[in-house]
């Protein structure tokens, strides 16, 4: 939460709002140590990148992320936080993490350079309207078998007009989309008791 005067609070879901949260180092490796399912601890590094993807050629669609992050085994997250609904959303988020993906090599390099890339919606819209749960992780795998594939790329969609009412207090992701869905004082200061990396 951004306070700027007694009066106003300026939510998470504000993009500004939510760029200048993830500026915060304790914030960003909070939220993506909930994300992996790893203690903040254990995330040794959090280094945010630039947010334009280059165009490789003149004709070529830029792309533009809200928070762009490295870790310290080289694993790169984009993170997106979209209130209003957009028809298309699938397509923007692989188009993303597609240029994340690939950028991290250029002509001559091998592909064992290639890390994994991550990317995140924080969502303020319904984007699966017919299963119930507010958190998705996606990720390659045998259509037949369920078996991973890779862990290469990887999406997971939050979808903040599903959480439920009740949470356990191990439900770490839940939480933080409580936080990022809050709209009150009230609402800030609750959430605030809940995690010290929320808190900060």
């Amino acid at each position: 939460m951004t306070q700027t005067n007694n009066n106003f609070i300026m939510l998470p879901t504000v993009d500004f709002c939510f760029k200048e949260l993830m500026q915060n180092e304790k914030v960003r490796k909070g939220f993506i140590a909930a994300l992996l399912g790893r203690k903040p601890e254990d995330i040794q590094e959090t280094t945010l990148l630039p947010t334009i993807l280059p165009a490789e050629y003149s004709d070529d669609k830029l792309g533009v992320l809200d928070v762009a992050v490295l870790l310290k085994d080289g694993t790169q997250i984009d993170m997106e936080m979209q209130v209003i609904y957009f028809s298309y959303w699938t397509n923007r988020i692989l188009f993303y993490l597609g240029k994340l993906y690939t950028g991290q090599i250029k002509k001559g390099d091998s592909y064992e350079k290639l890390k994994k890339c991550i990317h995140v919606s924080i969502l303020d819209f319904i984007h699966f309207p017919d299963d119930k749960r507010c958190y998705h992780k996606i990720s390659f795998c045998d259509t037949k078998t369920g078996a991973p594939y890779t862990d290469l790329m990887e999406l997971h969609i939050l979808e903040l007009r599903k959480i439920p009412a009740k949470v356990r207090s191990e439900d770490k992701i839940i939480r933080w989309m409580q936080f990022f869905s809050g709209k009150t004082r009230e609402d800030f200061s609750t959430m605030a008791k809940t995690d010290e990396y929320i808190s900060e």
